[in-house]
């Protein structure tokens, strides 16, 4: 069961929904992607494509997304050229190329490959829902790739097809077995809480402790294609782990570091490969982690976005094709960074929810 000293959420930021770049404080000469409040970008997420092999009711509408028109997607190079830029000139520390879904594009070992030969010390990761990984999955290794997080909210295979509208579950748990007898050390399993897959949470832990991988729940933000997410319907961080703790002696484990999202909670009497399981939850809402976030996005068309609920994007690829040379491109993403808002503010009275949906955004 869960422990007394069960974390009590923490509240959201009081600074305004309102990004900072009409704030009068200079910015700080540095090559680092900083903030008006302090915090540094670090962590890269590239989303590849809009499109995506299924249909998550908390993700995309039942037809998909828009389709972005080719040649406004970044190309093999510029998503290389971009990535290395940001290692090398801005200080990012690790890349995460998402979707959609990164699997739809045929170009992803070349991507890899190119990351790779470019940074050679970068931890590359990559977000998937894990249908057809098994097929690819050797070679991505190969190419360099080093993480992987899969997408999988349900090992009950009716609930999985209700909730993507797409009856896959077989392949998914094939990738996620491919991936690890790949070698990618972690395999992380991410999985939305929703009403209808509450009671199969202990379910999901059960097989993720047996097949090795670490799993970890992310409370459902308002990113839905639908604008059907609601706070009162929602599924919090502490529900969530009442339910687990049904079944499983759950132990606060803290963060593996100041600016990683999820809290880990030991499972007691359950090891990984020798060492002590855990399950970690994200309580994106509940208990935002907005105050430390490290993270940069780049879309699939080349914009930056500081985060996921704001509307501001900066088009650093326009300023790459116009051909401006590197130094530049990092100054115009410096600026970007420098207006990042406070906190995304869910439950304030000033927040809105951003006019692109998850899929569009990238994880």
């Amino acid at each position: 069961m869960t422990t007394p000293d069960t974390p009590s959420p923490r509240p959201l930021p009081a600074a305004p929904q309102a990004a900072a770049p009409h704030s009068a404080t200079p910015r700080p000469a540095t090559p680092l992607l900083i903030d008006t409040f302090g915090r540094t970008g670090r962590d890269l997420r590239v989303s590849l494509t809009e499109k995506c092999s299924l249909r998550c009711t908390y993700c995309m509408p039942e037809e998909g997304l828009p389709p972005i028109p080719e040649a406004a997607r970044m190309t093999t190079d510029e998503v290389i050229r971009l990535v290395t830029l940001a290692h090398h000139e801005l200080g990012v520390r690790e890349v995460r190329f998402t979707g959609g879904e990164p699997l739809m594009r045929q170009d992803l070992e070349r991507i890899v490959a190119g990351t790779r030969a470019a940074c050679p010390d970068l931890p590359i990761a990559l977000t998937s829902n894990g249908v057809g990984l098994e097929h690819r999955v050797g070679a991505l290794v190969e190419a360099g790739l080093d993480r992987i997080n899969i997408s999988l909210d349900t090992v009950n295979r009716l609930e999985f097809a209700e909730l993507t509208r797409r009856d896959r579950l077989p392949s998914v748990l094939r990738g996620v077995r491919a991936a690890v007898e790949a070698g990618l050390d972690p395999v992380k399993v991410n999985a939305v809480p929703m009403r209808a897959t509450l009671p199969g949470a202990p379910d999901l832990l059960e097989w993720a402790l047996a097949e090795g991988v670490q799993l970890r729940f992310i409370e459902e933000m308002p990113l839905d294609a639908d604008n059907t997410w609601s706070r009162v319907e929602m599924v919090t961080a502490q529900e969530l782990l009442d339910v687990l703790g049904a079944r499983f002696d759950l132990v606060p484990a803290g963060r593996e570091d100041p600016s990683a999202p999820a809290e880990l909670w030991e499972v007691v009497g359950h090891s990984v490969a020798g060492a002590p399981a855990h399950v970690g939850v994200i309580a994106t809402v509940t208990r935002n982690f907005c105050a430390a976030c490290d993270r940069t996005r780049l879309t699939a068309e080349g914009t930056v976005r500081s985060c996921l609920f704001s509307d501001d994007e900066t088009d650093v690829l326009g300023v790459l094709r116009s051909g401006a040379q590197d130094a530049e491109v990092a100054q115009v993403w410096r600026g970007a960074m420098w207006g990042k808002q406070a906190g995304h503010g869910i439950g304030g009275t000033a927040f809105h929810r951003p006019r692109r949906s998850m899929g569009a955004i990238g994880g």
